[in-house]
């Protein structure tokens, strides 16, 4: 596995480094409050909190791929493991909570990293804008709701919607004011300061005013929390989580908590990338993870996760590179060693003030607004990822996220949009009659364009909008299928069956302007039929010329009405048909030409090449470049014509030729690109045959030289006939 190393490092800019120093020191700061509770949390001592900011972020910053994205101490997966510890009745910063807490973030790891190994960061495809702001936003609320009651001077919450509520209304019974003030006001500080001077670090200011007032008016004694008193040194190494009692529900555990650091990190990473313009490696940053906490593991630290708090502030204060973490995890190397007497003076409601504020800016208040405004669906999807992540928990909430999205799917694809079209006079196209007021349907024609896949779940939707709309003085249906990339069998079953119920009645039917491998699709469900009796074409142009509907089109109220000029030949309609077999096909039509002419149906004595064409089904005859590759074919039968028809080889080429001149002259007035298309065909077309059909092109080169040579020899007598004259 190639491994890009401190890849948001290539091609550094100095210009981003004062910056880069700035946000990785408000990062630090901010995990310093972060991290200590939320290693309370997960059962361990506050000071391991910081020891998950140091290695793990390094770790992080040195293997992954975003460059902005911050990874530490986090809320949902010390929840599942404080969880656990409940669950197997393991007291919190006791010795077996020490062990089996670095266990489940080693099996997390481990499980990441198979993660990473099958590819799993594609899942992150499958989850829409509405699931990832729902799912970002319910994230974001509930740890507000988790850290709220701090600002009441009680203990940070745990579980889901209900058990906060809970939390914060016993917060409220007995709550401390002065700490409350503070926190409140702390938060209007920030918010107001990102509104007005949004460069300016206002949390490291209301940080130290915190710490000074606590020096100075000692609010500690009036029951304002202080953060604990953390031991100096650096995390110590230690592997002391094997061999335990609890393995089973540890490795259950660890997948979960796995799940929810693969899911919410990738997703937010996704969403920051997305606003901001760059590209990840979903895989990659799966891997990232996993080492990250793999190293947490040894030195006895809880799992670690994308921070979305963290991830906001360091783009406040301009991280532009992974250098921040890396400034992150040595200011909290610098903090372990030498600062940790300050952190004793830090007040608890001033720094969940500034948490609270940074996830204030995570919730997704414009994507929510703007999801009201254009799709009640889509804000459906959002709000059930929202409260699903608040009221059930992360994974919950992603998996209701998903599913409704592809519910949405399903929804559209059976309904998708579609209209019935017209004309609009002296405009060049076909356009929706509902939207356009100028356009009006040609008289006996229903063109109707689908727009989306075909398949068993809205084949019905076609079928029946068609049915409804056929008139007894309809002449011919068009269904304009330029939004159909495919079909399944139920799909191309019914529209076979439907071609021939309404060509049984005598009525055209067409299916047009599709990609060509529908036509693919639909001969390998076996209705190659439709393709050979001219069901399929490639416009809405030639299907109408195939009905004999030809410029000025009559509308319904008798008027006759001019579109721009267009050429109603398809470029290439044969190899759009028939892709791979369409050099098959046309020398299929050749031998059914051959056939036609031996069966004496036509008069030998009077033959011309006119003639030769009316054996072909009618759509080549509408597609000159088409048409002109016939002709070439026809050329390369030249012997075998010339003994069928009693004609000498010279006499059929010159009239084969004739035929071509005129395909040649109509298209170069007409249509001046198309001839220059058809130029470049007669090339390749000669090439092709050059390659594969050797001896039979020599012949047909011999002919044509010869022929040229005649035609040359001609001129000559003709011009010294009129210098005679003269």
């Amino acid at each position: 596995m190639k491994l890009p190393v401190l890849k948001t490092l290539e091609n550094y800019k100095l210009r981003y480094l004062p910056s880069d120093i700035f946000a990785g020191i408000i990062v630090a700061a901010m995990s310093i409050p972060i991290s200590m509770g939320y290693a309370q949390i997960c059962g361990l001592p506050a000071v391991y909190g910081l020891y998950g900011s140091v290695l793990p972020i390094i770790f992080f910053a040195i293997f992954s791929t975003s460059p902005q994205f911050i990874f530490g101490v986090d809320a949902a997966p010390c929840a599942i493991v404080g969880g656990l510890l409940s669950t197997l009745g393991i007291g919190s910063s006791t010795q077996e909570a020490m062990t089996v807490v670095p266990a489940v973030t080693f099996c997390a790891g481990i499980w990441l990293l198979i993660f990473s190994l099958l590819k799993a960061g594609k899942l992150v495809n499958f989850i829409s804008t509405p699931v990832m702001g729902g799912f970002v936003s319910g994230i974001a609320v509930t740890i507000i709701m988790m850290q709220f009651p701090k600002l009441l001077g009680s203990t940070v919450g745990e579980g889901e919607l209900f058990e906060l509520i809970i939390h914060i209304a016993d917060a409220f019974k007995n709550p401390n004011l002065l700490s409350f003030a503070i926190g409140l006001g702390t938060i209007a500080i920030i918010l107001l300061s990102k509104k007005f001077i949004p460069k300016f670090p206002m949390p490291i200011v209301v940080m130290i005013l915190g710490a000074l007032s606590t020096l100075i008016f000692h609010i500690d004694q009036y029951g304002v929390k202080l953060l604990d008193a953390v031991q100096k040194g650096l995390p110590p190494i230690t592997i002391s989580f094997f061999g335990l009692d609890n393995f089973s529900n540890i490795l259950g555990t660890s997948l979960t908590v796995a799940i929810v650091i693969m899911a919410e990190t990738l997703l937010s990473e996704n969403n920051f990338a997305t606003k901001n313009n760059y590209k990840i490696n979903d895989n990659r940053e799966i891997f990232t993870f996993s080492i990250a906490n793999l190293v947490s593991s040894f030195t006895g630290g809880v799992p670690v996760n994308g921070s979305i708090s963290r991830t906001v502030m360091a783009e406040q204060f301009g991280g532009k590179s992974q250098l921040m973490s890396l400034v992150a995890g040595g200011a909290m190397v610098l903090v372990l060693l030498f600062a940790t007497d300050f952190i004793a003076y830090l007040p608890v409601p001033v720094l969940t003030g500034i948490i609270i504020s940074a996830l204030i800016g995570v919730i997704e208040f414009d994507v929510a607004k703007r999801l009201a405004k254009v799709s009640k669906a889509d804000i459906g999807i959002f709000l059930a990822a929202f409260f699903g992540v608040l009221v059930l928990g992360t994974i919950f909430g992603v998996v209701i996220g998903m599913l409704l999205s592809f519910v949405a799917v399903i929804i559209r694809a059976v309904n998708p949009g579609r209209s019935f079209v017209g004309v609009i006079n002296g405009k060049d196209g076909f356009f929706s009659i509902e939207r356009n007021r100028q356009a009006r349907p040609i008289e006996h024609v229903i063109i109707y364009k689908f727009s989306g896949n075909l398949f068993f779940a809205n084949i019905n939707t076609l079928v029946s909008d068609i049915e409804k709309a056929v008139k007894p003085d309809t002449k011919v249906i068009i269904i304009d299928a330029s939004g159909v990339s495919s079909v399944d069998i139920t799909a191309s079953d019914r529209l076979d069956m439907l071609a021939k119920k309404y060509r049984s009645m005598g009525i055209h039917f067409y299916i047009t302007e599709h990609i060509g491998q529908v036509n693919d699709q639909i001969r390998k469900f076996g209705h190659g039929s439709m393709i050979d009796d001219g069901v399929v074409r490639r416009t809405i142009t030639l299907a109408l010329s195939d009905s004999h509907i030809n410029l000025p089109y009559i509308l319904e109220d008798g008027e006759a009405v001019e579109t721009l000029p267009q050429e109603t030949s398809a470029i290439y309609e044969y190899e759009w048909a028939y892709g791979r077999d369409a050099e098959q096909k046309m020398e299929e039509a050749v031998h059914t030409i051959m056939e036609y002419i031996r069966s004496e149906e036509i008069d030998t004595e009077s033959v011309d090449s006119a003639e030769f064409l009316k054996s072909v089904d009618l759509w080549i005859q509408s597609g000159t470049i088409d048409e002109d590759e016939l002709i070439v074919h026809l050329e390369m039968h030249l012997k075998e014509l010339s003994l069928t028809l009693h004609k000498s080889e010279e006499y059929i080429e010159d009239h084969l030729e004739q035929r071509r001149a005129k395909i040649a002259e109509r298209l170069k007035d007409k249509n001046p690109d198309a001839y220059n298309a058809l130029r470049r065909h007669r090339e390749a077309v000669e090439e092709y045959l050059r390659k594969n059909r050797e001896s039979e092109f020599e012949h047909f080169v011999r002919i044509h030289k010869a022929r040229m040579e005649h035609f040359k020899q001609k001129l000559e007598n003709s011009s010294k006939e009129n210098k005679s004259d003269n």
